[in-house]
């Protein structure tokens, strides 16, 4: 008898892969259901950057495999982005490694430096695959609460009176996603100071800070953080690019080798016409992420007034692309709303507690659906509500 491997057991499905299979089942049995739950833009890339597309892909020397380490051409898009975005600089040659997306470098991060049995910080509620993925590599998942009372951000006090001797990495995500809190600089300082204390590795996923955010922030821009630190950043929504699956990891030159390790057995390097058209998508000017946001803030207010509508809860100073809110307590879990809205209203929104037990009674709603589907999901809850 063939049976899996002991790591296929110890992780699930990705929630939202088994909940779009749902969906698409009551779709095709003839229920109209709105999904607004997945981060997924639904505008497109700026037009030169298709256009940039188009050209190199029409190209008959763009389809041959490509190296490893990405075009110098994408690599110095990236360098300059982060100098003129977060006041940081890399050396396009030896602190970025593009990635097909940021969350491949989630893996490769943790193949590069997590031995079996080392601890991993995962903050709770927190992205899932920081907890898949530590489990997958077989190391052991050593979760830190985050509250709204200290803006989503880990008590860094707390954990230092912790035996924190077998904790190797340490998995952070600001702006935040699924709470959209953002970090100040002397939270970032203080988060170097207590990485190089501790000799652990800060990851800071970093792909919202340019989504409903006028002050981007990145953890490199600490003086030292480049010792101690691997920052991830992505186009997916930054530039509307998600389905491309460009991303970068930066950090010094000795942590990106370790991760092209891992990289260049996993892969045989990106399309050359995605990286082109990618390296001109990071030289758009301010006035494209404005006209991007623009779009993004009409839609809140109807999100907002959907939050209202469903008695919850929010803080005004959120960014990125979703709205995080309490749930009134007349529900005792997330699930309890999410199914309800759900069912009776076929309108799909991310239950808190798939982010872990701080969420339990929280909800999240995407940005990233029509004014006009927006409306439609808002009446149709409405009557659920009221009736």
């Amino acid at each position: 008898m063939i049976t899996p491997a002991q790591r296929v057991s110890q992780v699930k499905e990705y929630y939202f892969s088994l909940k779009l299979k749902e969906i698409a089942q009551m779709i095709e049995d003839g229920k109209p259901v709105i999904n607004l739950g997945i981060g997924n833009p639904d505008q497109p890339p700026a037009p030169e950057v298709l256009e940039t597309l188009n050209k190199t892909a029409s190209r008959p020397d763009t389809h041959g495999y490509q190296g490893y380490v990405g075009i110098p051409a994408l690599r110095k898009g990236f360098a300059d982005w982060y100098l003129r975005s977060y006041n940081v600089e890399l050396d396009a040659d030896k602190e970025i490694l593009p990635l097909m997306g940021s969350k491949e470098g989630i893996m490769h991060i943790s193949l590069a430096f997590l031995n079996p049995g080392d601890e991993v910080l995962v903050p709770n509620p927190g992205y899932p695959t920081y907890a898949a993925v530590t489990q997958l590599v077989e190391a052991v998942e050593r979760t830190y609460d985050l509250q709204e009372d200290n803006n989503w951000q880990p008590d860094l006090d707390a954990l230092e009176k912790e035996d924190l001797s077998k904790v190797k990495l340490m998995w952070v995500n600001y702006p935040n996603m699924p709470t959209g809190a953002k970090a100040s600089k002397s939270f970032f300082e203080k988060l170097v100071d207590f990485a190089k204390r501790n000799d652990i590795l800060i990851c800071n996923d970093n792909p919202y800070s340019f989504i409903m955010n006028e002050d981007p922030q990145s953890l490199l821009s600490i003086p030292g953080a480049k010792d101690v630190a691997v920052e991830l950043n992505s186009l997916s929504k930054s530039h509307n690019m998600a389905g491309w699956r460009v991303g970068m990891a930066a950090s010094n030159p000795d942590f990106i080798k370790y991760i092209l390790r891992i990289k260049s057995n996993m892969d045989s390097g990106m399309f050359r016409p995605v990286q082109e058209a990618a390296a001109k998508a990071l030289s758009l000017e301010k006035e494209w992420y404005e006209e991007v946001n623009k779009v993004y803030k009409q839609r809140k207010k109807l999100v907002l007034e959907i939050m209202d509508t469903l008695g919850c809860t929010w803080k005004d100073d959120q960014v990125g692309m979703f709205i995080w809110a309490k749930i009134p307590d007349q529900y005792p879990t997330s699930k309890e709303l999410s199914d309800k809205v759900l069912y009776e209203a076929n309108v799909f929104i991310t239950p808190g507690f798939i982010f872990g037990s701080q969420g339990e009674k929280y909800i999240r709603i995407s940005l990233c659906t029509s004014e006009e589907k927006l409306q439609e999901s808002l009446s149709r809850i409405k009557n659920i509500i009221t009736n």
